[in-house]
């Protein structure tokens, strides 16, 4: 009778350990990965809130004008244009930071564009002369932090730091809910806020959007 039970014990057993092995590792997961991102989360978070009332946050842009003079010789009509020479010495000489967004060379003049959060600089260069004008406008704080949540004009390393803070709250959110599943008294109440909150969103998109 005893050798007819142990196989059932093992494998309950072994039942128990996954089961312990799951919960252990989905706390620590929770706990270390919500400490790990809570800055990036946060501010996320946060800027959703500014993004979604821009209009009110707002404040107004403050605009201001450069002029300089590149090497006529360089930008001269016929010549070979070396635009990222070009940016590059616009960008030292009035401490750009933003990226080149576009430029563009015509018969009789020079566009260049710079754009970064909550800021853009459009620089005109005369080809005859090699004198330019700029303009440079800023935003204010709370268009930067509204850009950098859109990942407007913020380069290829927020864009990847957009996609791990997705990923990041994707498991913390796995693990949390995978941790309910181990309470069994607050499983039932758990599911039902889960349900709720879910049905809650569909419903807001259903009749409101």
């Amino acid at each position: 009778m005893a050798d007819s039970q142990a196989p059932g014990r093992a494998s309950g057993s072994r039942g128990h350990r996954v089961r312990r092995l799951i919960a252990h590792w989905s706390r620590v997961l929770h706990t270390y990965l919500s400490m790990a991102s809570f800055s990036i989360l946060f501010f996320f978070a946060a800027t959703g809130i500014t993004l979604n009332h821009q209009d009110k946050l707002n404040g107004q842009p403050k605009v201001a004008r450069f002029t300089g003079r590149l090497d006529a010789a360089s930008v001269a009509p016929g010549a070979t244009v070396d635009r990222d020479r070009i940016a590059a010495q616009i960008r030292a000489a009035h401490g750009i930071k933003a990226n080149v967004s576009d430029i563009r060379v015509d018969d009789d003049q020079i566009d260049v564009t710079f754009k970064g959060p909550g800021y853009a600089a459009d620089a005109f260069v005369d080809r005859k002369t090699g004198a330019y004008d700029i303009t440079e406008t800023r935003m204010g704080l709370v268009a930067v932090v509204n850009d950098l949540h859109k990942g407007r004009d913020t380069g290829k390393a927020w864009a990847w730091m957009i996609d791990l803070s997705a990923l990041l709250m994707m498991l913390v959110s796995v693990t949390g809910l995978t941790l309910v599943f181990f309470l069994h008294k607050r499983l039932a109440l758990g599911m039902w806020i889960l349900a709720v909150g879910t049905v809650i969103c569909a419903g807001v998109y259903a009749w409101f959007v």
